[in-house]
């Protein structure tokens, strides 16, 4: 399962005791994932539009506790995974508009709010609740490759909303409006694994966390096999080379004029093809340090390219 899909099904399963988290939190789903339709004649009807079941069940039980009635419908999409989406439907009756009026969703004259008002998020429990609305809505969390988590919004007075809201709980969100919408996005373990803890998801944080360490285990592996083949590359070009000097040296007959450490090198790499310099340095009697038989095997070379 993915790393949205688990923080989603976490999330959804936390039930706020307090209604002023309730709201906050209902607020924080319109205000991602809703939208607002005029039916004229004065009438209106909200929508919400989630990728999970668990989600949709989540936002059915607040608006039911708030006495507001809502269905939901499913969908499929056209593009991408054509994965079901779930949509709830809010007529917009007297008790549905106040709610939505009080949550900060609605104007007096029905108009969409793009962010609520702060007395919504006046406490910490309920700026914990809005984020976790947010994440519900519309986040998504990537990893453990360059770890991204992203909180989509209405418009960019949403986006900065939610980064005062992740401010005041000490997590480090910034804003950004692209083509078509804005989010509030956290880079970095850190920062995600703040965020996620201010909006509950314990369970997702030590997720994620084992996924970074995991990560950086697997990556710090290859880094360490990489360099093993290539110190083994090196070595083994190396050990050719000098085969190839030594042979030289001994088609022309120069062998026996070299003194005797520089033979006794060029003997032992003869009868060790493939051995690495160090080794080749401890057979030498007595035996040599690897600086040493790196010089004598450096002047063999030389002597063979003459």
């Amino acid at each position: 399962m993915a790393l949205s899909d688990e923080l989603r099904n976490e999330l959804a399963s936390i039930a706020p005791r307090r209604e002023c988290c309730r709201l906050a939190e209902l607020s924080a789903l319109f205000h991602s994932a809703g939208a607002v339709h005029l039916l004229g004649r004065g009438a209106v009807a909200v929508h919400l539009d989630v990728s999970s079941a668990a989600v949709a069940r989540r936002a059915f039980s607040l608006l039911r506790q708030f006495g507001v009635a809502s269905e939901i419908r499913t969908y499929r999409r056209r593009a991408f995974e054509r994965g079901t989406r779930y949509q709830l439907h809010v007529e917009g009756g007297g008790r549905a508009l106040q709610v939505l009026h009080e949550a900060g969703v609605l104007k007096s004259t029905l108009a969409p709010l793009e962010r609520p008002p702060k007395r919504v998020v006046g406490r910490s429990c309920c700026r914990s609740a809005y984020l976790r609305g947010a994440l519900l809505g519309g986040g998504s969390l990537s990893g453990p490759r360059a770890p991204h988590l992203e909180l989509r919004a209405s418009g960019l007075l949403g986006a900065e909303f939610l980064v005062e809201v992740a401010t005041a709980e000490g997590v480090a969100f910034r804003a950004v409006e692209r083509r078509g919408h804005a989010l509030a996005y956290a880079k970095g373990a850190e920062a995600i694994g703040d965020a996620l803890a201010a909006a509950g998801a314990s369970d997702a944080v030590l997720a994620f966390q084992e996924q970074m360490v995991m990560g950086e285990a697997k990556a710090r592996a290859n880094r360490l096999a990489n360099a093993d083949h290539a110190n083994l590359v090196r070595t083994s070009r190396a050990a050719h080379d000098q085969l190839e000097a030594v042979r030289q040296l001994v088609r022309e007959g120069r062998l026996d004029a070299l003194t005797p450490p520089l033979r006794e090198i060029a003997e032992l790499r003869l009868a060790h093809p493939s051995l690495p310099l160090r080794e080749l340095a401890l057979k030498c009697r007595p035996p040599a340090t690897k600086a040493s038989a790196h010089r004598r095997v450096r002047k063999l070379i030389r002597l063979a390219e003459r």
